[in-house]
């Protein structure tokens, strides 16, 4: 969603990393950069004014001036105070001293409030707490039927003892009461244990006043620990209207962004946190169940400025990957076992289980400036890569060495690809094995020289000293004279000096101490005066 921003401050930094010394110019350029990709980007003007002056403030200062690298201080500076938009520390929920904790739900229609619902059940059933469902948006068609899927889907229960709207129309049902439907759902889950309870109400396709006291009615019902405001992303400058609406109407704790991965400009959402003073708390990334994080205030600071976002992928790749293959993996290569195309298609599913591979490689410091790779990567060339592995047999997979052309056919054929795309897979699977066999002797890399093999931080042995030059055979007659004459006499080497002499003039025997003249006066400061 914020490829554009990310460019836009990507390149300004660029730009200013080539200058040793910064001017008041120079600072005054990088800001009026920086103002337009925020503008363009869509972030409401008096969080950019407020933004561009704390920024232009602080690079003027003595901070920037007196540092080493003044364009890397301006970097950290716009990093700090995009920290500081966003939220400043990350904001995690309140839980009740005595359970349930209750979470109210609260957003314009469409907003994607009964997903995100199923999302946080499914975080929170992950942390070890037991929620609980409660379908109060009696309003909007079908809506209690998606809740139910949703839960279902999540693992989570549903109360939902009012079926709420069946028809095509956006009507409240005659006698439909989402007061008392919070209200029973709070009995519910007291007498049933759970101690997590969340409300999904109703909402509109804009801000009405019959939307604001239902849900003020249900607040004042339940008295909710957090009342989450969930706001779509891409709907731009209208989410800080929307927010301040509620916010005034309503009241909220905490704000949840949805669709960001999307590709709209999504800068107004970016600026809730600082009109309202409320923090963003939770960020939904995509359509599954599992495509939900906390929101990280300097984490998405640093993804916007293309630094990549290490301590998420780590979560991630945490949740996904199982230890205990992990251990085995590393204790093959430890041991100098070959890895099998078995062990390479655990791996891959793992790595699939993460999420998806552009999300991910997305996260990865300077991955910005590989953008049009990232969106030309063909996640299907992944699902190929499996049928090839499936189609073999266990045998083929342990030992890739036996396939031969007959077996190469018949794999191609079971996977619907071609000879070619097997013979492929397995000159890289041959290249990965030698490489990952020869790294785990710490040899280094495969196809380097002798001698090349651990590079500086490898942990290599360090050089012993120069090589000895080979000795050059004469060819023909020296173009010294001395040396040519001696080439005459058919003297053909020299004699080695022996160890000890200087310029190759060894001395013929050793003199006794008192056989040696030294010059007047010298012998007093060897202590004979």
């Amino acid at each position: 969603m914020f490829a554009t921003l990310s460019d836009r401050l990507t390149s300004t930094f660029k730009n200013l990393r080539t200058k040793g010394r910064l001017s008041e110019a120079d600072i005054d350029a990088t800001v009026r950069e920086i103002r337009r990709a925020l503008l363009d980007a869509d972030v409401a003007v008096p969080v950019v004014r407020s933004f561009t002056g704390a920024v232009r403030e602080r690079a003027l200062s003595a901070e920037v001036s007196g540092a080493l690298n003044p364009a890397q201080q301006v970097v950290k500076i716009v990093n700090e105070e995009l920290v500081a938009i966003l939220g400043g520390q990350t904001r995690t929920l309140n839980l009740a001293k005595n359970p349930p904790t209750v979470i109210l739900l609260a957003g314009l229609q469409g907003a994607g409030k009964t997903t995100l619902a199923g999302k946080l059940a499914l975080h929170l059933k992950g942390q070890g707490h037991t929620p609980l469902l409660v379908a109060a948006d009696l309003q909007r068609p079908n809506a209690v039927t998606q809740l139910q899927v949703v839960g279902e889907r999540a693992g989570v229960p549903v109360f939902a003892p009012h079926p709420g709207n069946q028809g095509s129309d956006d009507v409240m049902p005659f006698g439909a009461d989402p007061v008392a439907v919070a209200r029973e759902g709070l009995a519910t889950a007291k007498t049933k244990l759970h101690d997590v309870l969340i409300v999904d109400t109703a909402g509109r396709l804009g801000v009405d006043a019959e939307l604001m006291q239902q849900a003020s009615d249900i607040r004042d019902a339940l008295d909710p620990d957090e009342i989450l405001f969930v706001i779509d992303a891409m709907i731009g400058q209208d989410a800080v209207t929307t927010a301040q609406a509620f916010q005034d109407g309503v009241g909220f704790t905490g704000v949840v962004l949805t669709k960001l991965d999307g590709d709209a400009r999504g800068g107004a959402a970016l600026s809730v946190a600082s009109v309202t003073g409320k923090p963003i708390m939770y960020a939904s990334t995509g359509e599954k169940l599992t495509e939900f994080e906390v929101f990280h205030p300097d984490r998405m600071a640093s993804r916007i400025l293309d630094m990549g976002d290490i301590l998420t992928l780590i979560e991630q790749a945490e949740k996904a990957f199982d230890a205990g293959q992990a251990e085995e993996m590393a204790g093959k290569l430890a041991a100098g076992q070959d890895l099998t195309l078995e062990d390479f298609l655990v791996q891959m599913q793992q790595l699939r289980n993460a999420g998806p591979l552009k999300k991910m490689m997305g996260m990865l410091p300077g991955m910005g400036q590989m953008r049009e790779a990232l969106d030309n990567f063909d996640e299907r060339e992944v699902d190929r890569i499996e049928a090839i592995i499936r189609s073999m047999t266990p045998a083929e997979r342990r030992t890739p060495k036996i396939i031969n052309g007959s077996r190469r056919s018949r794999i191609a054929a079971g996977s619907g690809t071609k000879p070619s795309d097997v013979n492929q897979l397995l000159e890289r699977f041959d290249g990965a094995q030698k490489m990952m066999k020869q790294m785990a002797k710490g040899g280094g890399m495969p196809g380097m020289p002798p001698g090349m093999g651990n590079l500086p931080g490898m942990g290599g042995k360090k050089s012993r000293g120069r090589t000895a030059a080979p000795a050059r055979k004469v060819k023909g007659k020296s173009g010294n004279p001395a040396r040519r004459a001696e080439q005459e006499r058919g003297i053909t080497s020299r004699p080695a000096a022996p160890a000890g002499s200087a310029f190759g003039i060894a001395p013929t025997t050793t003199p006794e101490p008192s056989e040696i003249e030294l010059p007047a006066g010298l012998d007093r400061y060897l202590g004979g005066r």
